[in-house]
């Protein structure tokens, strides 16, 4: 009888990033049968969605209190396919919140539990890791500095490298449109990218403060284009809502389902805080990073995160290579900060160059490709009895193959 995993998926990106391994195992095994909780691209990749969790994402404990009786009963569904008996392993992406309680489960059926894409418990939440200790038989890290945290407290764990990193090497990037944007960009407009996050409250909260840093950004760079990249047809829809009748002049496009187009085409972005940072990393695009948040939230933010940046390339580089903002209460703080720093990135050419060396560096010792390939083959090993999947070597030390666009 052939093996099954079981994914459970809540994020649009852990969504992405497992169905690259998903056909990168079926590569291995095709009878290798793949179950579960998980999004769209999973399913195209040739995963049984059982349930889109994806449509359930939430963050922070005023939107996941509505839905806790609605979330038991997923994990309730979970268990009783796992009571089957037919469960080979449990493969968990991200969504820490809700797949605790889906390891937990697991375990009680004696199932192997494997984490990738982990919880970042080195940022917050710290006391979680005796739970993970006792649901999650192994860590994949996608992160160094994660790898070494989990290791030493006890976690089996290997570093594999960011599966985004895969997703930029392997994406094959509209021409027609790259086209559009090369034509803009030899005139003379530079191409300001405008990421408002891939959630829905995300999108809500932020792209308003994105739009008055535009409107001000127009008066002093005429000719600058600004290209926002929504993930869904209805963010898309909400953000070009929010031009008013005096915004018809503004050079600013909306797209859906074009975000590695714009980041690769644009000389800068203004992003919401998120792992699409590493893209723009990879793909040598600097940013200027924000994140609203409300009042309380921050208060209770504050007293357990345990980092000292929200972006993944400053954590990696251990200092602030892309300049970030919090934004809590009044707004104008956060417009302020945009305009300036974008403005510094369009205008100041010693500082520009001097972050696309940093980044440089950075896609040098981390952007190499290959997580999902490297992580089927251990997962692969390890459903085979008396594998010696545990001695998987992890990535190797060689650097990324991004062709990359700008000379420092």
């Amino acid at each position: 009888m052939g093996k099954r995993i079981f994914f459970s998926v809540g994020e649009p990106s852990g969504d992405q990033h497992a169905a690259r391994f998903i056909t990168e195992l079926a590569k291995i095994d095709p009878s290798i049968e793949m179950v579960g909780f998980g999004g769209p691209e999973m399913q195209r990749a040739g995963c049984r969605i059982d349930l889109d969790l994806t449509q359930h994402a939430v963050v922070g404990l005023l939107e996941v209190l509505p839905k806790i009786r609605q979330f038991f009963g997923f994990a309730d569904q979970a268990e009783a396919v796992f009571a089957k008996g037919d469960i080979d392993a449990v493969v968990l992406v991200d969504f820490p919140g809700f797949n605790w309680h889906i390891a937990k489960r697991a375990k009680r059926y004696g199932i192997p539990v494997h984490y990738y894409c982990p919880p970042q418990l080195w940022a917050w939440a710290p006391w979680r890791i005796r739970k993970m200790r006792r649901s999650v038989d192994h860590v994949w890290s996608v992160l160094p500095f994660e790898h070494q945290y989990f290791q030493e407290r006890g976690l089996n764990s290997t570093y594999i490298g960011h599966p985004f990193f895969d997703s930029v090497a392997e994406t094959k990037l509209d021409s027609q449109l790259m086209t559009e944007f090369s034509k803009a960009t030899d005139d003379g407009s530079p191409i300001v990218a405008v990421l408002p996050g891939s959630r829905g409250h995300e999108v809500r909260g932020n792209f308003p403060i994105m739009l008055q840093a535009i409107r001000r950004l127009h008066q002093r760079y005429p000719n600058a284009r600004f290209a926002v990249a929504a993930c869904r047809d209805t963010q898309g829809l909400w953000c070009r809502d929010q031009l008013t009748v005096d915004d018809q002049a503004l050079p600013i496009d909306f797209y859906v389902g074009k975000t590695s187009e714009i980041i690769e085409a644009a000389q800068c972005a203004m992003m919401v805080s998120g792992s699409v940072s590493l893209e723009l990393m990879a793909r040598r695009t600097p940013a200027a990073v924000i994140y609203r948040v409300g009042r309380f939230l921050h208060t209770v933010g504050s007293r357990l995160i345990q980092v000292d940046s929200l972006t993944l390339p400053n954590l990696i580089a251990g200092r602030k290579i892309f300049p970030e903002f919090v934004s809590v209460g009044a707004t104008d703080p956060a417009v302020d900060f945009l305009t300036e720093s974008i403005d510094s990135m369009l205008g100041d050419q010693f500082y520009f160059h001097s972050l696309l060396r940093d980044l440089d560096r950075l896609r040098s010792d981390f952007a190499a490709p290959g997580a999902s390939a490297k992580l089927a083959q251990a997962i692969f090993q390890k459903l085979e009895p008396g594998s010696a999947g545990s001695n998987f070597a992890g990535p190797s030390s060689e650097g990324p193959s991004f062709a990359g666009r700008r000379a420092a």
